[in-house]
Order: C-alpha cells, then sequence, then structure tokens
C-alpha cells in the first residue's frame, strides 16, 4: 500500500515558533506541503519561563501549517536550546562472548549504556549519543561493528545532555497545544542537519545558530558531530543596544536593524532617515556602527572562545555556516569572515523539493526544517530494519536515525 508519510518539525524558538510538515512518497522524495511560523512569548534565552505562552503560539501557529497541508499535526520533532544543553566526550567497553562471536544490535546497546551510565548526571536528560568510533579487541578506526567478529567491544562517543526540569517545561508547553514532542534535538544540531553538506561534516565545521537570545555552536570533523555549546546572547542584543543608544523603541530598532545594519563596519554610506512617531529621524552611520560593532565582536569572540575550547582553532577547513533568523542583518558573514579569521558563509536548506520550498529555503527555517528531515531519518532507518541504540536512562528520545544517516552508520 503507497500511503504518503507525513514528517513534522517544530523549532521553539524565543521570539518565534516555526513549523514545517514533509510529505514523503514511496520513493523517498521529501516535499514541503505546509509551513507556519508564529510571535512567541514566555521564553527567555531558549527556556520556557510561562507554559501558557509558547503552548498558544504553538497551537495558533500549527493551526495555519495545517490548513495549508491538510495534515493534522498531533506530534512533532521539537528543538530545545539555552545554555544548559552540553556536550561530553565518554568510552565504554565491554566483553561480548568468544573471538568468533557476530557483533548485533544488542552489544551496541550495551557498550553504549556503560559509555553513558555513571557520567551524566542524574538532573540531566540524554538527547542523543553520537558513537564516533569503535575498537573491536583493540582494532580501532570501526564506524559500524554490526557484523563483525570479536571478543571485546569499546566505543568512544559524545553524549548531548540537556537539564531534565527544562526538558519537562517544553514537552509541557508542546503538549498544551495537544502536539506530543516525539524526540527533543538541540536547534544547531537540527540546522546543521537542513544546510550541511557530508563533505563538510567529513573535512570540519562550524555551524553557528544566529537567534534571537541565544547562538549556538555545533563543531563536526570526520563525518561526527564533535562538539555542541550554547551562548546566551543573539541578535535581539544588538536591537536593545540600538534601542539605548539611539533612543528609540525595541521595534524601531529591530526595524533599523533589519534593513539599514550592516556587518560591514565603517562602510562610508549616508546617515539613515526613518521615520519614528510620525517624524523623519536622521542617525548617523558611525554611531550605528560603533554600537553593532561592539555587540556583535562581543558574541562572536565567545564563539571563538567555544571553538578553541573544543580544540578546534584553525582546524576546520571548511569554517563557519551561518544561519538562524540573525543572519537577516546584512553582510554578517563578512563580520565574522575578518573577526574569526575563516571561511564563512550563510546556509540555508537543502534536501527538499517541491511544493512551497521556496518559503522556507531562508536561514531562519534550517531547525524547523532539519527537525523535520531527522524525522524523515527516523522513519527509514526503521524501515530498513535496523532498531538502533536506546541507552537505559531517564530519556524518551531512542533517535539514533538521523545520526545513522548522515554519519554513515547503515
Amino acid at each position: 500500500m503507497d500511503e504518503m508519510r507525513y514528517a513534522v518539525g517544530l523549532d521553539v524558538g524565543t521570539d518565534n515558533v516555526r513549523a514545517v510538515i514533509l510529505s514523503v512518497n514511496k520513493e523517498g522524495v521529501k516535499t514541503v506541503v505546509g509551513y507556519a511560523e508564529a510571535k512567541n512569548a514566555g521564553m527567555r534565552k531558549g527556556l520556557v519561563s510561562n507554559l501558557s505562552g509558547p503552548g498558544e503560539a504553538i497551537d495558533r501557529m500549527l493551526g495555519e501549517a495545517e490548513r495549508m497541508s491538510g495534515y493534522e499535526v498531533n506530534s512533532a520533532h521539537v528543538s530545545i536550546n539555552g545554555k544548559h544543553i552540553i556536550s561530553t566526550p565518554t568510552e565504554g567497553m565491554i566483553a561480548v562472548g568468544t573471538v568468533d562471536h557476530e557483533i548485533d544490535e544488542e552489544d551496541l546497546a550495551r557498550v553504549e549504556d556503560v559509555a553513558v551510565s555513571g557520567r551524566i548526571p542524574a538532573n540531566r536528560d540524554v538527547l542523543d549519543v553520537v558513537p564516533l568510533e569503535f575498537a573491536i579487541d583493540g582494532q580501532g578506526g570501526v564506524k559500524d561493528p554490526i557484523g563483525m567478529t570479536g571478543s571485546r567491544l569499546e566505543m568512544r562517543a559524545t553524549v548531548i545532555s540537556a537539564l531534565t526540569p527544562n526538558c519537562d517545561n517544553l514537552k509541557k508547553a508542546t503538549e498544551s497545544a495537544n502536539v506530543y514532542a516525539e524526540r527533543l534535538v538541540p536547534s544547531v544540531v537540527a540546522s546543521a542537519r537542513a544546510v550541511l553538506e557530508e563533505h563538510q561534516m567529513e573535512n570540519g565545521v562550524a555551524v553557528v545558530d544566529f537567534g534571537a537570545a541565544t547562538t549556538s555552536i555545533a563543531i563536526f570533523e570526520e563525518g561526527d558531530l564533535q562538539y555542541v555549546s550554547v551562548i546566551p546572547a543573539g541578535s535581539n542584543n544588538v536591537t536593545n543596544d540600538l534601542a539605548i543608544m539611539l533612543g528609540i523603541d525595541t521595534k524601531t530598532a529591530d526595524d533599523l536593524k533589519c534593513k539599514h545594519v550592516t556587518g560591514m563596519i565603517g562602510s562610508k554610506e549616508k546617515p539613515i532617515s526613518m521615520k519614528v512617531d510620525n517624524d523623519m529621524v536622521e542617525f548617523e552611520r558611525r554611531q550605528i556602527d560603533e554600537v553593532v560593532q561592539i555587540r556583535l565582536k562581543e558574541i562572536f569572540e565567545h564563539v571563538q572562545k567555544e571553538i578553541k575550547a573544543a580544540h578546534y582553532e584553525k582546524r576546520l577547513p571548511e569554517g563557519i555556516v551561518l544561519t538562524g533568523g540573525g543572519t537577516k542583518m546584512k553582510d554578517l558573514d563578512k563580520f565574522v569572515k575578518l573577526e574569526l579569521g575563516c571561511s564563512v558563509k550563510v546556509g540555508v536548506p537543502r534536501g527538499i523539493v517541491g511544493g512551497v520550498v521556496d518559503a522556507v529555503s531562508k536561514p531562519e527555517y534550517a531547525a524547523a526544517v532539519g527537525l523535520a528531515l531527522i524525522a524523515t531519518d527516523n522513519e527509514e532507518k526503521v524501515a530498513a530494519g535496523r532498531k538502533g541504540f536506546k541507552p537505559k536512562l531517564k530519556t524518551k528520545s531512542n533517535g539514533k536515525g538521523f545520526w545513522a544517516k548522515i554519519f554513515g552508520r547503515k
């Protein structure tokens, strides 16, 4: 029976909520059949501070996406954000039997359990475990040990975790809009799924999701996610600085930022004229540049520190891919390139065709598109007969399909 399948990505941001609905036909072609966005409330720096705010925004926004697609949304892959999200390197080892024992899924589940147990505090939920390398009887460099023989199995991995109360609050917010969170995924990881190509992840690249209230970093090398971190500052900080320094309200400051602010600091443009409270007001470009430069330098100095902390300074041949709503600022990529001294480009979602794809081929939709793609990856893995790993920890996340798909696990 050839039924159309659907996948939903729900990006819950501090300022906006966005959803993307994909349909997948029997050939696996992914088509955008619905999308929507709405202003959010009740969130601070990626964290839920008022359950009713995000719930109302999600409910209102999904109604629009459902009318467009004709599909009723009951569950979705949901983004999670905030400084509490961290990556932890870990390793584990188990005896699997005699030297002629053939390694199977149960062995992988056991070695993952050993690698994670006791390493992650009880107040944290494991969002994902990313295997970096396996070793069989001391022989390393193995990506997928299924079917290989040996008596001892070792694994080196990256564990992505988040504080349990923050996870629970986000799930409650989505459930108040009658949407079950199938899996929570860090927003920058979802964005990476949408914008990165295989060769970038293999050679070494950092995705920087420049959002309204947070800036998230994910580093990839040799096809694997190596490091995740979140900085509690974003493009709203630029808006607030402009409002304070220029004596205007934040709405006017945001209009100024989106329409006139440029990352090319020092460009000798004419003063900017804008209508403020029915009066035309002129702003000196030099004053705007000074405010913007100070804040952007601060944020991207933190990004550089995170890259250095992950030991990837001067080790990213593919440079940085910028995404997120903050990239609507003109020439931001040029500013970051000058500040960090590496290749920088703005990433947009890829890997989807047809439907209203043009409407979501924007940096601000990267996380929502990536979440929907992760959902389809998980379904494809189940259809292929791979169960995936399920750590015996406090988490409802089972999803290994995404990592298995893009990091070479078959």
